[in-house]
C-alpha cells in the first residue's frame, strides 16, 4: 500500500506523452497507443488534461482525464464546466483507499483555477465507464439520466445550471445496414475496429466502419458513451469496446 505522501500526480503534456504514456496504453509501439496519441495532440490545446498518479517507485496506480464540457466527446451540454472523460484506478486492492479521491480533486482544483461552475461526469453501472458511487461520496448529485447512464455534476457556483445529457437516440436511424462509429478517445477502438472488420468479413457482413473526427460529431453521436457505437439498421446493439467473439455472438443473434 502506497503512502499518500509519497504518491505524485503527473501531468501528461505533448512533450512527455512517449515517456509518460497514456495510462490505458503503455507500449507505444501499439496502433492504438499512436491513434490515441494523435488524438490527445489535437484535443490538448482544446483544454483536455490527462494526469496520471503514480507511486513512489514510479509505477502508476490510476488515472482521469478531463476537458471543458464544450470540448467534451459524449452526448452532454452545459456552460462552464470540467467533465470527466474517465476515472480510473488500476488495481483492486488500490481502491477503497482514496486514490479516487486525489483524482477527483485534481480536477477540481483546475476547474477552480480556470473559474469554472463545477465539475461534472457520466456514469453507469454498465461497462467502460466509472460508478457513480465514488463521485456521490464527494458530493456530486445526478442531475440527468437517460437509458444506462447517469450526469452527476457538483457545482460551487449556485446560480449556475447544471449540465444535461443530449438525447442520442434520435440520431440512431441514420445508421441503416452494419455500423460502427468509434473515436480514437480510447486506444483500445482501433483494435476492436480492426478485430470487429476482419469478423464481418468472415461472416459475409458490409460493416461499414467510420471515424468520429471532432467534438461535434462526437456530441451527435447514437449512444451516451458516444466514442463507440455498434449499430445494425438503426438499432444500437453495443456503446462501448467489444472483441471479435462478443461480435461474432452479436451476429448470430440478429442473423438468426
Amino acid at each position: 500500500m502506497s503512502n499518500k505522501e509519497s504518491l505524485k500526480i503527473i501531468d501528461v503534456t505533448p512533450k512527455n506523452v512517449n515517456q509518460e504514456t497514456l495510462f490505458c496504453i503503455k507500449d507505444i509501439k501499439k496502433p492504438g497507443f499512436e491513434s490515441k496519441r494523435k488524438w490527445f495532440m489535437k484535443r490538448y490545446d482544446e483544454g483536455l488534461r490527462l494526469k496520471i498518479l503514480k507511486n513512489e517507485t514510479d509505477k502508476m496506480i490510476g488515472f482521469i482525464e478531463f476537458v471543458p464540457i464544450s470540448k467534451a466527446w459524449r452526448p452532454v451540454e452545459g456552460d462552464n464546466f470540467l467533465f470527466i472523460h474517465c476515472m480510473y484506478v488500476y488495481s483492486k486492492k488500490d481502491r477503497n483507499l482514496g486514490f479516487g479521491k486525489l483524482l477527483i480533486d485534481e480536477a477540481e482544483k483546475v476547474a477552480k483555477q480556470l473559474n469554472m461552475s463545477g465539475v461534472c461526469v457520466m456514469t453507469s453501472d454498465g461497462s467502460w465507464i466509472a460508478n457513480r458511487t465514488i463521485f456521490e461520496k464527494h458530493d456530486f448529485i445526478e442531475v440527468d439520466n437517460r437509458g444506462r447512464f447517469e450526469l452527476l455534476s457538483k457545482k460551487w457556483d449556485k446560480n449556475a445550471n447544471h449540465p444535461k445529457l443530449i438525447d442520442w437516440t434520435e440520431h440512431q436511424k441514420q445508421y441503416q445496414g452494419w455500423h460502427l462509429v468509434y473515436a480514437d478517445q480510447c486506444p483500445w477502438h482501433e483494435k476492436s475496429a480492426f478485430d470487429l472488420f476482419n469478423t464481418a468479413l468472415d461472416f459475409g457482413i458490409d460493416l461499414k466502419l467510420s471515424k468520429i473526427e471532432t467534438v461535434e460529431q462526437a456530441k451527435k453521436a447514437p449512444s451516451g458513451f458516444g466514442v463507440f457505437n455498434l449499430l445494425h439498421n438503426g438499432k444500437l446493439l453495443e456503446d462501448h469496446y467489444i472483441s471479435a467473439t462478443r461480435f461474432k455472438n452479436i451476429l448470430r443473434k440478429e442473423l438468426g
